[in-house]
């Protein structure tokens, strides 16, 4: 909730700055609801960006969710009439939580997974209105405000290697970001790192996989002797 609502807050504050009323903080939240997207799409709405231009810019920047959605879409399948909803709503921020969160047996998990979910538009919504608000309000230099996206993101990393038994997905990740921004350049390289950090833990899975299906038939053998 705090993440969301001060994030929220930074892009209520750019978009009003971009002289939007807040309730097309409000509406955009409501409907878009992409993070770090809204937070260029305040500098493409200011400049008259093509519609083409903004879909394709879309897809690079937030073309990463649709890697996120490979760990949950049988889950989000079983979940009936909220599976377009969850879909839609599958942040980065959202996906942390859903894949740290252990559901106790007595509680329902579909339920708890569209609550957190709902919610944390909720608090993104509220965030977005109050910085839309406080923007009317207050005048300051928002320089520098976007930055809350990006330490968001360096706290969820810290948080989530600390407790992850196994560094070899942020590893990868982390190297992979490393060669494909310098062979394309900042602008092009997270859909490619993500993409080849995806073929290298599929291949890492199945090399895993057969090593541990080896173990199990050499011990069926020693059990059988």
């Amino acid at each position: 909730m705090l993440g969301y609502i001060f994030l929220g807050i930074a892009f209520g504050l750019m978009l009003q700055d971009a002289g939007y009323h807040f309730m097309w903080a409000f509406a955009i939240s409501v409907v878009v609801y992409a993070g770090s997207m809204q937070f260029v799409m305040v500098t493409l709405l200011s400049g008259g960006a093509s519609l083409f231009y903004t879909a394709i810019m879309t897809l690079f920047i937030n073309g990463r969710h649709i890697f996120y959605g490979f760990s949950f879409i049988e889950k989000y399948r079983s979940m009936g009439k909220v599976y377009p909803y969850m879909v839609f709503s599958l942040t980065d921020e959202t996906y942390s939580v859903l894949c740290r969160t252990k559901v106790p047996p007595e509680m329902n998990e579909k339920k708890v997974m569209f609550l957190i979910s709902f919610f944390n538009q909720c608090y993104w919504i509220a965030g977005s209105v109050i910085g839309g608000l406080a923007g009317q309000l207050i005048t300051f230099d928002s320089t520098g405000i976007d930055f809350s996206m990006t330490a968001l993101f360096v706290a969820i990393v810290v948080e989530q290697w600390r407790e992850s038994k196994s560094h070899i997905p942020a590893t990868a990740g982390f190297l992979m970001s490393l060669l494909f921004l310098f062979v394309f350049g900042a602008d092009r390289f997270i859909l490619p790192s993500l993409l080849m950090s995806v073929i290298i833990l599929i291949a890492a899975r199945k090399h895993l996989d057969g090593k541990e299906a080896q173990m199990q038939d050499a011990s069926c053998i020693r059990t059988e002797e």
